[in-house]
């Protein structure tokens, strides 16, 4: 009986920011309007058998299909969360033709959404640096064991 309990204590694998709230604006610090730094991300412990994160930060509302903001593979097993202007290992090219994080920047109208993907994965990737979306995404056919997902708003005006 107390296993059975303890069971329904272990936390499913989830991703958040202390930075805001899911489904809420992302402050003007994590954009182009601001410092234009990460934010932070945490997450709980992942599924049985993971080896790696990856992580993927687009906006699917840009006015030309998804635009890319962040890539970024290889975060060791142990690591629960990236810390406010995270600069992991292995990061990959946006759409904004840079290596690394680059924040919200849509343009003024309807708020965007802004989509963190992280996913757990079986091995780690051999891809280096500056890959692209493209790239890192074929890299992870059949690695993904499960992907969670946080979503941010942002709008200038």
């Amino acid at each position: 009986m107390l296993v059975v309990a303890l069971i329904g204590l272990v936390a499913a694998f989830g991703v958040s920011s202390p930075a805001f709230q899911p489904g809420q604006p992302i402050p003007v610090e994590y954009t182009c309007d601001g410092q234009n730094v990460s934010p932070a991300l945490v997450w709980t412990a992942p599924p049985k058998g993971t080896k790696a994160f990856a992580l993927i930060m687009d906006d699917p509302d840009a006015p030309g299909g998804t635009f890319t903001h962040w890539t970024a593979w290889n975060i060791p097993l142990k690591a629960r969360g990236l810390k406010q202007g995270a600069r992991p290992a292995r990061q990959g090219i946006t759409d904004a033709n840079r290596v690394g994080y680059f924040g919200p920047c849509p343009p003024p109208g309807a708020p965007h959404r802004y989509v963190f993907k992280l996913f757990a994965l079986r091995s780690t990737l051999a891809l280096p640096s500056g890959s692209s979306r493209a790239q890192l995404q074929q890299a992870m056919k059949g690695k993904v064991l499960r992907m969670v997902r946080l979503i941010g708003t942002y709008q200038r005006s």
